[in-house]
């Protein structure tokens, strides 16, 4: 059973001088990689770390992430991912939850201090045994850098740690967006991140001469295992992008002559919008993948157009599937992408069951069940939860409405607790989405289920507009065009932003309890 580092091993005996990673006028091949993150790795033996361990990752896209993570799974110690963007409430509950003896953490990003934070409540972190900084800690904290330069104390005993890791490891930890309660840490093994990876690989015909945009969140399995690890596995290149800035993407593209974009529909929205989008060369790009949320069929022509060369695809995977477990087929044409997400890839199996866990017929709609190697080991110390959601036998519950037709393609519905009723009718918010998004005058729609006296649920649908004359009656109009009269919404709102999660995709759980705290 492989584990990551055996990939590792493997690209710098085959390819030890091609570049893995690029950051500004950086550049690291794999040989270069191999001895940073042993040094790395050497550095957590010194300071106690051992297999079975955790660690917390507090960082941007940048080179520390990766050298952490690699260095780390060449241990068997567990990498905690936590997104930059979070804050004490969700760094204490994470971090304690999870049990790290360490964590590294970039210093400060905006204007917010994460080494004064630490330091200043370290008594909230009481199984946090060391501190470590990108950039200036405090006095007590151990630098980043210097743990990066120092001699192996013992490289026998380095590669006697590594040969007892195995693909049961931990690899990573991924907290759940906790939209709806508590988030969950799901524990994506060795084993699992590697079949996601590979299964992409191996669909996308991803080879060394790919080059991925990683402008992808690494703590998110859009990052790490859609973008880092399929490089890896294909000896390929990725260009690192710290934080996504339109511009700067538009510039990695063209300096690089990147051939893969992974990005979630926002980001698409936001690189189109930018002003001097005209002025890049962006035809070096074979595969724009668009997944993390339901790519809108406007957002697909503007792909299209703004893209020429690029084939676009929807990739569906969750931190539970350890990455992507469906995608687009490279031969599918644009109308079979923005009606379907794909089909199961690999060996992975997936199909629909009805509330009573029966599988359904081909076109009907119900809960999106997924099997195969890629399925994580269950969500840390949740055994309940990882009983309702992880099977015995193998399947994992997704969470996601979906039907799958006779060609096995998946069409997405939406969440499972999204759908609601109206007058005895199942509406799917993300068909009526898709139908309000296609108006040129809408960038983002958001609906919801909301309590009616007559109707028991409406839809109640939060519109972010890219032209302030547009009216809810000339949205009423245009829905009543395209969609049966059930479906048209009750309620439009106008808004200028929509809540997001740090993988950015749409809080709809944040949008529902809103609504409720104000009715």
């Amino acid at each position: 059973m492989k584990t990551i580092n055996n990939y590792v091993v493997d690209a710098v005996e085959n390819y030890p001088d091609k570049a893995f990673l690029y950051q500004s006028d950086d550049k690291f091949t794999y040989k270069e990689f191999d001895e940073i993150t042993d040094k790395m790795a050497d550095s957590f033996l010194q300071i106690g770390l051992k297999r079975g361990d955790h660690i917390g990752l507090l960082a941007n896209n940048q080179m520390e992430w990766i050298i952490t993570f690699f260095a780390a799974t060449k241990l068997g110690v567990g990498v905690v991912a936590l997104s930059p963007r979070y804050r004490d409430s969700e760094l204490e509950y994470m971090l304690n939850h999870s049990e790290v003896r360490a964590i590294i953490a970039i210093d400060q990003i905006g204007d917010f201090n994460f080494a004064q934070y630490f330091q200043e409540n370290q008594n909230n972190y009481p199984m946090i045994e060391h501190y470590i900084f990108i950039g200036k800690g405090f006095t007590e904290s151990l630098s980043f850098q210097e743990m990066t330069k120092s001699s192996i104390r013992d490289k026998k005993e380095l590669e006697q740690a590594k040969k007892q890791v195995s693909g049961n490891d931990l690899s990573v930890m991924i907290y759940t967006s906790g939209t709806t309660g508590k988030p969950k840490g799901v524990m994506i093994t060795h084993l699992s991140i590697i079949a996601s990876a590979k299964a992409q690989m191996e669909h996308f015909k991803v080879t060394e001469n790919d080059v991925a945009v990683g402008g992808l969140p690494f703590n998110h399995v859009g990052g790490v295992t859609c973008t880092l690890m399929v490089a890896l596995l294909s000896k390929s290149s990725v260009t690192l992008v710290p934080v996504f800035k339109p511009e700067h993407v538009l510039n990695v593209i063209e300096t690089y002559k990147a051939t893969i974009l992974g990005a979630v529909p926002t980001m698409y929205m936001m690189l189109f919008a930018a002003e001097n989008l005209n002025i890049y060369n962006l035809r070096s790009l074979r595969l724009a993948v668009a997944g993390g949320s339901n790519v809108e069929p406007e957002l697909v022509q503007k792909i299209s157009r703004n893209l020429p060369n690029a084939r676009l695809v929807n990739l569906y995977g969750l931190s539970e599937s350890s990455g992507a477990c469906i995608l687009s087929k490279l031969t599918d044409e644009i109308e079979k992408v923005e009606k379907t997400i794909g089909v199961s890839i690999g060996d992975f199996k997936v199909k629909v069951v009805n509330k009573n866990n029966e599988e359904v017929k081909e076109n009907e709609v119900g809960e999106l069940l997924v099997n195969g190697e890629c399925v994580a080991k269950g969500y840390y110390k949740e055994n309940e939860k990882t009983k309702e959601t992880f099977l015995s036998n193998g399947w994992l519950h997704t969470g996601d409405a979906a039907s799958i037709d006779e060609d096995g393609y998946i069409t997405y519905r939406g969440r499972m607790n999204e759908v609601f009723i109206q007058g005895g009718f199942n509406i799917f918010p993300v068909e009526v989405e898709n139908v309000l998004t296609s108006h040129p005058k809408v960038n983002h729609a958001a609906g919801i289920g909301v309590p009616d006296e007559f109707m028991g649920e409406v839809g109640k649908y939060y519109i972010i507009a890219n032209d302030k004359q547009l009216t809810e009656s000339e949205l009423l109009t245009y829905c009543e065009e395209h969609i049966a009269d059930y479906k048209v919404p009750r309620q439009i709102v106008f808004v200028d932003e929509l809540p997001m999660t740090p993988a950015g995709k749409i809080q709809k759980a944040k949008l529902k309890s809103e609504y409720l705290k104000m009715n």
